[in-house]
C-alpha cells in the first residue's frame, strides 16, 4: 500500500468544523515517564482541545497508552513508574501534591480496552460513582442520574426493563456502553478511552463510534486506537507516537493525507507498525 490512508466518507462527521472552543482542555509540557530504568515516554508536549476527540495512534509499545494513563494519574498505581513534566487541565497542575487524586479521577473518566462492569446490577454499576462522590441528594436524584447516563450511552432502551440484572450478563458491546454510562455518571470533563472497541464486533464498534461522536458535544475525549480507520472516523485531531516519542500532531485530515514527518507517512502507508 503506497498511498496515504484516505479519510473515509463515514468520517465526515468527525472532520466537519465544530463549534467547540479551540482553548486547550489538557496541556502537557515536557512529560517523561520512566518505569524503573526504562525511559518509556520522551518530552511529550501537546495541547488537547476541549469538546473534541483526540486520537492517539502508533505501533504497539509506542507510548500512547502510557501517556493516556498520565492524564488521570493511573501510573501512580505502578510502584516503579515516575512521571516528570507538567500536565494541566483547565490550567490546574494535576501532579500538584495537594491535588485530590480521587477528585481528579471523577473529572477524568476512563474506559478500558476490555469491558469491565462491576459484579453488580446494571443500576448499581451506574449509580456507584454518583453515590460515592455524593452527587445525589435522594434516591430520586440517583435514579435520574442513572437513567440519564444510560440514555446518553445509548443503552437505556435495551436495559430499562432489566436494571436489577447483572451488568456482566450483557453482550460485549452493551457492557462497553455500560462502562461508558458509568464513566459519564459522575459528569467528568474528560473521557479517556484505551482501545475501547478492540474486543467488540463490527456492529458493536459502530455503535460505540456513533456514541463517541455524540459525546464530544459535551466532553473532551481522548482515544487510543490501533485502527487508523477508526481514528479517521471519530477524531478531529490525531497524535502519532513512535518509540516513546510524540512525532506529530494535528488535524486528523492533515495527519492522514499530508503528514509532515516521514515516520508518520511510513506508518500510515503500512511500511512499519
Amino acid at each position: 500500500m503506497n498511498s496515504l490512508v484516505q479519510t473515509p466518507k463515514t468520517s465526515a462527521r468527525a472532520a466537519e468544523s465544530t463549534p467547540h472552543s479551540l482553548h486547550p482542555k489538557v496541556v502537557a509540557k515536557d512529560v517523561n515517564v520512566y518505569y524503573g530504568d526504562k525511559h518509556a515516554l520522551h518530552d511529550v508536549t501537546i495541547d488537547i482541545p476541549e469538546k473534541a476527540v483526540m486520537a492517539f495512534i502508533g505501533p504497539s509499545g509506542c507510548g500512547k497508552s502510557t501517556f493516556l494513563r498520565c492524564i488521570n494519574r493511573m501510573n501512580d498505581t505502578i510502584s516503579i513508574a515516575r512521571v516528570t513534566g507538567d500536565i494541566l487541565i483547565d490550567d490546574q497542575h494535576i501532579y500538584d501534591p495537594k491535588l485530590d487524586v480521587v477528585q481528579l479521577r471523577a473529572r477524568v473518566g476512563m474506559v478500558f480496552q476490555k469491558p469491565n462492569p462491576f459484579p453488580k446490577s446494571i443500576f448499581e454499576n451506574v449509580a456507584y460513582g454518583p453515590r460515592i462522590h455524593g452527587l445525589a441528594r435522594s434516591k430520586t436524584d440517583l435514579e435520574e442520574i442513572v437513567t440519564a447516563s444510560l440514555q446518553r450511552a445509548g443503552l437505556w432502551n435495551e436495559v430499562k426493563d432489566r436494571l436489577n440484572e447483572a451488568g456482566t450478563g450483557l453482550s460485549g458491546g452493551q457492557q462497553q456502553r455500560l462502562c461508558i454510562a458509568r464513566a459519564i455518571a459522575v459528569s467528568p470533563e474528560v473521557i479517556l478511552m484505551d482501545e475501547p472497541c478492540s474486543a467488540l464486533d463490527p456492529i458493536a464498534t459502530a455503535r460505540v463510534e456513533e456514541l463517541i461522536d455524540e459525546l464530544r458535544q459535551n466532553f473532551t475525549i481522548i482515544i487510543v486506537t490501533h485502527s487508523m480507520q477508526q481514528a479517521a472516523r471519530v477524531s478531529q485531531n490525531t497524535a502519532f507516537f513512535h518509540l516513546g516519542i510524540l512525532v506529530e500532531t494535528g488535524p486528523t485530515d492533515q495527519i492522514f493525507t499530508t503528514p509532515r514527518d516521514k515516520r508518520t507517512q511510513d506508518y500510515i502507508t503500512g511500511r512499519f507498525g
